[in-house]
């Protein structure tokens, strides 16, 4: 009975009672909550992970003087924010809509704003509108441009013959257009890494076919695809689980792993269709294949290795497409990507690829932090993401996944969780992320109205 007074007690409190923390807005008194929650769906939507969304809402909340009297929560596709004193909780779902690199860039300048407290809570709603007024569908052309170089890149770093090479560029091109148009299906979103997968293995087994090239090296199957391997979504999941976000983490974790295991499926329908056979043991990391080379000639000739280093650059560009970046954005992920590209390639010889996994997203961590500070328009977060797909083994747990080999999938278990830990072993450094608006560039100067970065 003293459980069930205790929650009329708390349903009391939440219908009767006022709530303790208002703002004005537009003349109008707001729950400081919905703020919050406006706020918090945003980030979510932007792509942060819940850890780092609970942390940018309770700065916001200490910044405006609110303290730990408001409780926040944050899952995966909503915010709550509840009153410690009278119990009355507000619930904010987010729209599930991704947002664009400008987009994120200009939330994340938001946030800058509220943690220093040069913006005020009361500005959220119509900042949040005018970030969201931007959402459109990616254009055409950029996005299958994009999906092209990312696949040429991805193909060329993980040092493919020039034949896999082609055939990437025409089929990321392909896939490009085929998840356009499927996008604007909302029921055929869930099947289009299984289709990519499939239609992507299909061609290559049947240009290798008719070819007679008999070396199938995977970056020729999984290049292609690369932009749905959910390599950031799984090494989230596991940053999210190591900071006790277990059911967000835990959920995230099985919706990775049941992408995986529909791209798994797509690569095994297009092998079995053309009888293409993908040696496991190409399945190598970046610092792995930097002196592979091949006595091949022709078209089966594997290009130098100083071409690895315009691809990188190519594939930078290309992710900047595909999430529709602005110029200092996509410079920021050029920057980023080759200096993540020349770390693992010159710590991998001396400490091994997982551990040179680790120390190059500690390095990078910080470095892109450090970054966000000096220049508020290039958020760590966008900056960083672009190395993911060289730093993450994607690709190479799903041809673990594809062909059961037990060995290889453990090589990228190792490296994901030497990820986390070389994320989690730059975070500690005190002092550098502490999420504020640097004096030389205030952010109040920002209209709401704001052209994107």
């Amino acid at each position: 009975m003293v459980g069930l007074g205790s929650a009329l007690a708390n349903l009391r409190n939440a219908l009767g009672r006022p709530e303790a923390h208002v703002e004005v807005v537009d003349g109008e008194t707001v729950p400081t909550g919905m703020l919050l929650g406006t706020l918090g769906a945003l980030l979510l939507d932007a792509g942060s992970s819940v850890t780092d969304v609970r942390s940018a809402l309770e700065k916001a909340r200490d910044t405006a003087g609110v303290g730990p009297s408001l409780a926040i929560g944050v899952l995966p596709a909503l915010v709550m924010v509840s009153e410690t004193s009278t119990g009355a909780a507000t619930i904010v779902n987010a729209e599930g809509v991704e947002l664009s690199f400008r987009q994120v860039a200009r939330a994340n300048r938001l946030v800058l704003g509220l943690e220093s407290g040069s913006i005020a809570l009361a500005e959220i709603p119509a900042r949040v509108r005018a970030i969201r007024a931007v959402t459109v569908p990616p254009p055409g052309l950029p996005w299958v441009l994009g999906n092209a170089l990312t696949s040429a890149g991805l193909a060329v770093v993980f040092r493919c013959p020039w034949w896999a090479v082609l055939v990437a560029l025409g089929v990321g091109a392909l896939v490009g257009v085929l998840s356009l148009v499927l996008r604007r299906f909302r029921e055929a979103v869930a099947i289009v890494p299984f289709l990519a997968a499939f239609g992507s293995t299909s061609i290559v087994g049947l240009v290798a076919a008719g070819t007679g090239f008999d070396h199938v090296p995977l970056y020729a199957v999984c290049a292609p695809v690369a932009v749905f391997v959910p390599g950031a979504l799984i090494t989230n999941a596991l940053l999210e689980l190591t900071a006790a976000d277990i059911v967000t983490g835990a959920s995230r974790l099985v919706q990775g792993l049941i992408m995986l295991g529909f791209m798994a499926a797509g690569i095994a329908a297009g092998s079995a269709l053309t009888g293409l056979r993908v040696d496991p043991a190409s399945a190598a990391l970046v610092g792995e294949v930097a002196g592979v080379g091949t006595d091949r000639a022709g078209w089966e000739a594997v290009p130098p290795y100083w071409v690895s280093w315009v691809a990188v650059a190519l594939l930078a560009v290309g992710i900047s497409l595909v999430f529709v970046a602005g110029w200092k954005l996509t410079v920021a992920s050029v920057v980023v990507m080759t200096a993540a590209y020349a770390l693992v390639s010159g710590v991998t010889p001396l400490a091994g690829s997982v551990v040179a996994t680790g120390v190059t997203a500690a390095v990078l961590f910080v470095a892109t932090r450090l970054l966000e500070r000096l220049v508020p328009a290039i958020p760590a977060t966008v900056s960083f993401l672009p190395a993911f797909l060289l730093l993450v083994p994607g690709t190479v747990g799903l041809v673990a996944v594809a062909t059961s080999d037990p060995v290889a999938l453990g090589t990228p278990i190792a490296t994901f969780v030497s990820l986390c830990i070389g994320t989690k072993l730059g975070g500690l450094l005190p002092g550098l992320f502490r999420r504020a608006a640097p004096h030389t560039r205030s952010v109040p100067t920002i209209p709401v109205d704001e052209s994107s970065p």
